[in-house]
């Protein structure tokens, strides 16, 4: 098997995940996937588990077929590398169906090798004739998916201190900017593979520090003077970085949990730098801590029952995580039940939350531009939920295209519908645009009011800014090198006259046998400059491009052999205030 590592450097017949072994068991093995594109089948395999390397008991099903230690664990591995993040932890299913034995066993072995090795028209990848896994492996994960799921153990306040570190005390931290950085205008970029960051002046170009964080680093986000960076990794630990250090790096790390997504600090007014939070898949839960030193301080569990059929589940995750500006609460979006989360952290020894219920598989998603919207995709749905952060309630639930992606989205104004929202789409070409303006364009408020046409499925981010006149499209999981190693622009001024193609993989000057996808357009502070990852395998070499907004021209080109697989890109102000 291959290293978790080297993912997105496959070849478009790469099939990565089992979206549902259960979806349909059909009667006959399909090894085509009509319904399913290969930018979806990447997208949820975008990153192994790091439950994969967590010890977990083997209950011995007698009803179920053997396996010896060596093998059950083998297999335990290979199924957190490729399926949890579809399935779940506990096998009780997520955007996939359930794997639990119930399902499994009357099925038999040999019935469920056949659609391991050949797959289906539903969305299960033919791992045997893709390659991927030999008919020995393809055996041995038949036989795991009858077994009792082993379940990873809870990570509460005694495992969360064990892991706390101080590594500066805040009495021996500046008191002030000890550097001559803009520090307003730093990128934090994710060194995925290497579990790093990288702090890059974005001035001068140059790498500041490369910051030993935990792994696939997922979000970047700032604290609300903007002198404390905070990092998550997929392994949930949290470093928390100070910018006005002579070299800024690390003074408090902590891990959450066992795996996460999301980390955000408090931004009302008088809770300034008070609280961070951190949101963990496993468990399902998340953690306040204080601002300043990570020191966890409440703990709250998020398994409960779904919006929908009001099924109990036992692993809702917290996707994504953001701090409200209208009152002293953080928006805690959690997936698998299809619910937000308003946390008030006012009192948090009396905490409140308001639960407000909308769609499943909720995921990330951004302000409008006044910020009291939030708008968040359920990505499974084909939905965008719109929270109004100031009443507290849903102000509506948009119906897109397939899947949704939009990272924090793109804010600008439309001559005719005026301020839009924008998401791409995984599963699709389509860019929807989405009213936000029920006060002066009540009619078009909460619909989707347009669409625009994209190179193709496979987009993770769109970007603009408002200063800038242009709106940038990334495709960094559709199949084809010539859409995932470019970029569309579009003029916000000419929306008809459609995208300008941008050779951003090309302009990297980079070694020809690397990926070189093209992921996550970023606007500098001026708003001048949009910066891309070209993105290659950990051991190809990988760059960080630079363009010129105005005259959408190549102004640099960002290399080090420290980059490896650069991915998401967090400008210092633009993070710090929500301008997407």
């Amino acid at each position: 098997m291959k290293g978790r590592n080297t993912w997105i450097a496959r070849s478009a017949a790469l099939a990565v995940l089992p979206l549902a072994i259960g979806m349909a068991y059909a009667d006959e093995p399909q090894p085509e996937h009509k319904d399913v594109s290969p930018a979806e089948i990447r997208y949820q395999g975008s990153a192994s588990s790091p439950l994969a390397d967590v010890e977990m008991y083997q209950d011995v099903n007698p009803k179920a077929p053997a396996m010896s230690k060596t093998e059950f664990d083998k297999a335990r591995q290979i199924y957190f590398q490729r399926c949890a993040g579809c399935h779940g932890v506990l096998r009780k299913g997520a955007t996939g169906k359930a794997l639990t034995p119930d399902k499994t066993l009357p099925k038999g072995s040999e019935y469920l090798k056949v659609f391991i090795k050949y797959g289906s028209a539903a969305g299960m990848p033919n791992w045997g004739t893709s390659g991927e896994l030999t008919d020995d492996e393809v055996d041995l994960m038949a036989r795991y998916i009858q077994q009792t799921p082993p379940q990873p153990p809870e990570f509460g306040l005694k495992e969360m201190k064990e892991t706390w570190k101080v590594v500066v005390p805040v009495a021996q931290r500046p008191t002030r900017k000890m550097n001559n950085y803009n520090i307003s205008n730093i990128f934090s970029t994710t060194l995925r593979d290497s579990g790093e960051v990288a702090v890059i002046d974005g001035d001068t170009k140059k790498i500041i520090n490369i910051v030993k964080t935990g792994y696939a680093v997922h979000i970047s986000r700032l604290s609300a003077s903007g002198r404390y960076l905070f990092v998550i990794g997929r392994d949930a630990k949290v470093n928390m970085i100070d910018l006005w250090m002579e070299k800024p790096d690390t003074v408090a790390e902590i891990r959450t949990g066992l795996e996460a997504r999301s980390v955000e600090t408090s931004k009302y007014k008088g809770y300034e730098d008070k609280y961070a939070i951190a949101g963990s898949y496993w468990p399902p839960q998340y953690v306040i801590m204080k601002g300043d030193t990570l020191e966890p301080l409440k703990i709250v569990s998020t398994r409960g029952v779904t919006v929908d059929t009001q099924d109990y589940h036992p692993e809702p995750r917290v996707a994504s995580i953001v701090a409200s500006h209208f009152k002293p609460e953080f928006l805690v979006n959690v997936k698998e039940t299809g619910k937000t989360l308003l946390v008030n952290y006012s009192d948090i020894n009396a905490l409140a939350s308001t639960e407000i219920g909308s769609a499943r598989f909720l995921h990330d998603g951004g302000f409008d531009s006044t910020l009291r919207y939030f708008l968040v995709a359920a990505n499974q749905s084909n939905k965008i939920a719109v929270i109004d952060t100031k009443e507290g309630k849903l102000a509506g639930l948009v119906e897109v295209g397939k899947i949704p992606h939009p990272g924090r989205g793109a804010n600008f104004m439309h001559p005719k519908y005026g301020p839009v929202w924008a998401t791409g789409d995984l599963g699709d070409e389509q860019i929807a645009l989405i009213g936000t303006d029920p006060a002066k364009h009540k009619q078009y408020a909460w619909k989707m009011v347009d669409t625009l046409k994209s190179q193709g499925g496979g987009s993770l981010f769109i970007k603009t800014h408002p200063k800038s006149r242009h709106l940038y499209v990334d495709n960094p999981l559709n199949p084809d090198p010539k859409i995932n190693q470019t970029v569309a622009v579009y003029e916000l001024g000419n929306l008809a006259a459609g995208y300008k193609v941008l050779p951003i993989g090309e302009w990297a000057g980079i070694s020809d046998d690397g990926a070189k996808r093209v992921v996550q357009p970023e606007y500098n502070k001026a708003g001048d400059e949009v910066w891309f990852s070209v993105w290659s395998a950990k051991n190809k070499e990988s760059a960080v491009v630079v363009v010129d907004d105005k005259s959408l021209k190549l102004k640099a080109v960002i290399k080090d052999p420290r980059l490896i697989t650069p991915t998401g890109k967090f400008n210092v102000t633009n993070t710090q205030h929500d301008i997407y």
